[in-house]
């Protein structure tokens, strides 16, 4: 496996890009896109292949986008911006869709459900994880995220400020992870916390659960390392390190042999799962790198993976992932 830089956008956004997601292939657009969400509070759509510009930049935000996830089915996609609302948008035209409401610092990493009838957000300083359902865009529940048995006492309050979130394939498993580390692990099917997963000590701002194992959870934390747990059976399968500085996003292929990581150390590192061992190093960034995509697969004569990664140095790179 390896991966090969193919192109890079400089001042693709005015300000740091903090997110980027692919859109999956549609009935009427055969290719996947990529967006990306930047401190500038705009949204761009990019072509696959060249970056070429592939729609005027989605607008509406009054603060920076921190992230972006779009619906399975390739038609919308959800941005949360600082100013604390999640806008929902059609891709192609950019027109609005839905405007979701949450309180100040309460929304950070979504995600939209594997079959698209949900959107999960993780609640920052709420300390929870909030879901609407995408039909008539109505919240379904608000999931507290408990203290960790013997946990210390926090000055703050609950203690707890959830930064990401992910569905198992399967959409049967969520998990979030919060700004001390823990990582909390519900039933989807009955909306039930289940328990924790322990072993990082920083915040876990990136997971991802595994396309081929609906129980193989990938995180991702400033305490420099990427850990691989068993989501259901609650346990640590392994973990990675080689970053120099914090690991501020992880991404899986899909083909699930393979994991991206990007970091503050300013690199993206492709990593094998079965070695458990860093393969390649890309240094084509030169500050923190915010988001890395693996493109999904599907779609009119693809028959490259891609990865995409943003950066606070206003650049996208593509990679061909081989």
């Amino acid at each position: 496996m390896k991966l090969a830089g193919l192109k890079s956008v400089d001042g693709a956004h005015d300000e740091s890009i903090w997110a980027a997601a692919w859109v999956p292939a549609a009935d009427h657009r055969p290719t996947a896109l990529l967006l990306t969400g930047a401190l500038d509070e705009t949204v761009r759509l990019w072509r696959p292949d060249d970056l070429a510009s592939a729609a005027p930049p989605v607008q509406g935000h009054a603060l920076g986008v921190v992230s972006l996830s779009a619906h399975p089915a390739g038609a919308i996609a959800a941005a949360v911006s600082l100013d604390s609302y999640v806008r929902v948008f059609d891709v192609d035209s950019g027109a609005s869709v839905a405007t979701l409401d949450a309180p100040p610092s309460e929304v950070w990493g979504i995600q939209f459900h594997p079959k698209g009838n949900a959107l999960a957000a993780a609640g920052g300083g709420s300390g929870s994880v909030k879901l609407w359902e995408t039909e008539k865009w109505k919240p379904i529940t608000s999931l507290p995220v408990p203290r960790p048995e013997g946990a210390r006492p926090d000055k703050t309050g609950s203690g707890k400020f959830v930064l990401s979130v992910a569905w198992s394939p399967d959409g049967k498993l969520l998990a979030c992870g919060s700004m001390d580390g823990t990582i909390a692990v519900y039933d989807a099917i009955r909306m039930k916390f289940l328990h924790h997963l322990e072993g990082h000590h920083m915040p876990v701002r990136s997971m991802v659960f595994s396309p081929v194992d609906p129980h193989v959870l990938f995180t991702a934390s400033d305490d420099c390392h990427i850990h691989i747990y068993d989501a259901k059976e609650k346990s640590l399968i392994g973990a990675m390190s080689g970053h120099a500085s914090w690991v501020l996003s992880i991404d899986v292929s899909p083909d699930g042999m393979a994991v991206a990581t990007g970091s503050s150390d300013r690199t993206v590192r492709l990593w094998d799962i079965n070695t458990r061992a860093s393969v390649q190093t890309m240094s084509n960034h030169n500050d923190q790198v915010w988001a890395v995509a693996f493109r999904p697969p599907g779609g009119t004569g693809v028959r490259a993976g891609r990865l995409a990664s943003v950066s606070d140095d206003k650049s996208i790179s593509l990679y061909d992932y081989s």
